[in-house]
């Protein structure tokens, strides 16, 4: 058993650092190609998609190292653990991001948002405009956005875990 939790959390360390760094490529890339503030709908895709990938394989890795069982219980605390530690890399990388890479990446996420308001609601008021950006800017801090990494980490490796759990489930027997 004691061999079992060793193989579980370095499963978790090595695929939560797998997820980590091929969502640290994909925000590069798509900084690279110039969407970092209206990314193409596809990014979502290929994110959500990397999530699974990795997930998967980490919970077949997990059920081999168990001769080949593996139960619900377990695939949400790897798959839950593998989110956590890709979400915490991730956190790192967009501090240094929005810090040192792109100093004004908040303000510029600003004005991206008020045109998109704009365009949106061409008839909004003054006053309702100003308000609208002030709840925007509210969620555009560091903290906000790092939490809402955190949570939709958590969340989306919830999910899969779960659904590639509940498939690959297979416990012992007891007589």
């Amino acid at each position: 058993m004691e061999n079992q939790k060793s193989s579980s959390k370095q499963i978790m360390l090595n695929y939560g650092f797998i997820l980590a760094v091929a969502s640290i490529l994909i925000a590069v890339l798509n900084f690279v190609f110039g969407n970092v503030y209206k990314p193409h709908w596809s990014i979502s895709i290929i994110s959500i998609m990397a999530t699974i990938a990795v997930i998967v394989l980490a919970l077949q890795a997990l059920k081999l190292n168990n001769g080949g069982y593996l139960s619900l219980g377990e695939s949400l605390k790897t798959g839950l653990g593998i989110a956590l530690i890709s979400g915490i890399i991730y956190v790192l990388y967009n501090y240094a991001f929005t810090t040192i890479i792109e100093p004004d990446y908040f303000k510029n996420l600003a004005s991206v948002q008020e045109a998109a308001i704009i365009e949106a609601y061409p008839n909004m008021s003054d006053e309702q405009l100003e308000g609208a950006l002030e709840m925007s800017q509210k969620f555009s801090g560091i903290g906000m956005i790092s939490a809402i990494i955190i949570i939709m980490s958590l969340f989306s490796g919830f999910i899969v875990s779960l659904i590639a759990g509940l498939i690959m489930k297979k416990t012992e027997e007891i007589d």
